[in-house]
């Protein structure tokens, strides 16, 4: 599992507007600027992030983006199936898919195991 640009780069955006928020909106173009991503590629992300209902937005002078919740009560987790889908290792592990070898696979436990660690630890860190 790789995590893509648009991953990390969500998780850095999500903590930058939490620091610099005081409770406003963020002016997407000033997140740009501190993070160093262009404003196109921003503004895809932040459109996940608002359809995952992470974060609102509001348009005109004081436009930009805030936060839902409270930086605590955000998962990682959250953050980054938002941005990148399932983070399951393996399609068979995914609940809706149907393995016929999964009674008899040797790896099933393992390849479980392994998902299981991986979003354990990203849903027990917040911002």
């Amino acid at each position: 599992m790789k995590i893509s640009t648009k991953g990390r780069y969500a998780l850095r955006v999500m903590i930058d507007i939490a620091i610099n928020s005081n409770n406003e909106y963020v002016s997407v173009k000033y997140i740009a600027i501190r993070q160093d991503i262009s404003k196109k590629y921003l503004e895809q992300i932040m459109t996940m992030l608002s359809k995952a209902k992470l974060i609102e937005t509001t348009r005109g002078n004081i436009g930009g983006y805030k936060l839902t919740k409270q930086p605590g009560e955000y998962k990682i987790g959250d953050i980054l199936r938002a941005t990148e889908g399932e983070l399951t290792p393996l399609d068979c592990l995914i609940d809706d898919n149907y393995c016929n070898r999964k009674e008899n696979c040797k790896t099933h436990s393992f390849w479980y195991g392994l998902d299981k660690v991986i979003n354990d630890y990203i849903d027990s860190k917040t911002l």
